[in-house]
């Protein structure tokens, strides 16, 4: 039997839905023993009330810590949280008690030496914090695991920018900088063929409960105009589970943070530093990403 991954997740959901998509994935995955959710940047109360409501839909419970509203330096304006609108329709809970965040990243980690993946896939404030309490925690992972960063390929209007690196570039910087075992990072440049329109959204999540849950959050998502729902964060969990869908290349990103304009830009030398701390996705296999997928809930025909 295929041994399981013992999974932390640092996430913003609430604002785009593929978080949301990447917490269903982690609690539909007959692989994922989900030891800890933590929020970050803007209302992370309401992001932890948005991250329990899938939490009741899958049956499971399990430490949910709002973490970092604000940023580390540089000033950013706090990211909305326009999915909290469907908390009325959502059985959820409102009481986040216990130990703080950053103490509760630390425990869960230290207690688990070598075993715990970190998957973070918001702003980089809570993960940033940690390591530099905590620099020991970095080192006892087993593997960080981002959705952020653009690495290969510009986007039009933004370039080499992404908003999880740029929302706290001085986060960023931290965490690329911490000596972790196994550092990886998944661009938005390489997920952005990883989409599915609006009809099919609905049809298809319809028919699991816990991607059912996630639709009063698409309801609001797509009603400020999106065409369909990209899957960035959730082809950053799947590369934990499936190593068929991301092909990685070594390197050292560099986090801009002179220019104001561009401060949380990544960059990542290839040439000099092949055997660089960090691995970077090259590319993604879009076929082998939805066969998993639907593998993980039931949705192959």
């Amino acid at each position: 039997m295929t041994s399981t991954e013992k999974v932390l997740l640092d996430t913003d959901i609430g604002c785009d839905i593929d978080d949301a998509v990447c917490l269903a994935y982690l609690l539909a995955h007959p692989r994922c023993e989900l030891v800890g959710i933590t929020t970050v940047n803007g209302d992370t109360q309401a992001r932890a009330q948005l991250a329990s409501a899938l939490c009741h839909a899958a049956h499971r419970e399990i430490p949910i810590f709002p973490g970092a509203r604000d940023t580390l330096l540089a000033r950013r304006t706090r990211k909305p949280v326009p999915q909290a609108e469907a908390l009325a329709r959502l059985p959820h809970s409102d009481r986040f008690d216990g130990i703080g965040y950053l103490e509760f990243m630390r425990d869960t980690i230290l207690g688990h030496p070598g075993e715990i993946t970190l998957l973070a896939i918001g702003p980089m404030t809570n993960v940033g914090l940690l390591f530099a309490a905590y620099p020991d925690a970095a080192r006892a992972l087993k593997r960080l695991v981002l959705m952020g960063g653009n690495f290969e390929n510009p986007l039009t209007g933004l370039g080499y920018m992404e908003s999880n690196t740029m929302c706290d570039p001085h986060a960023s910087e931290l965490v690329y900088r911490a000596q972790v075992p196994i550092h990886r990072s998944v661009g938005c440049d390489v997920t952005n063929d990883l989409s599915m329109k609006r009809d099919a959204v609905y049809a298809r999540f319809a028919r699991h409960p816990i991607l059912a849950a996630t639709l009063p959050m698409a309801d609001v998502y797509f009603s400020h105009g999106a065409p369909e729902l990209y899957f960035h964060d959730s082809c950053a969990a799947a590369s934990i589970f499936n190593d068929r869908i991301v092909r990685w290349g070594g390197g050292l990103v560099e986090v801009e943070l002179r220019a104001d304009a561009l401060m949380g830009m990544t960059v990542v030398k290839h040439a000099a530093y092949l055997g660089g701390p960090h691995q970077v996705a090259r590319a993604v296999d879009r076929a082998a990403y939805f066969e998993d997928f639907g593998q993980v809930f039931g949705l192959c025909e």
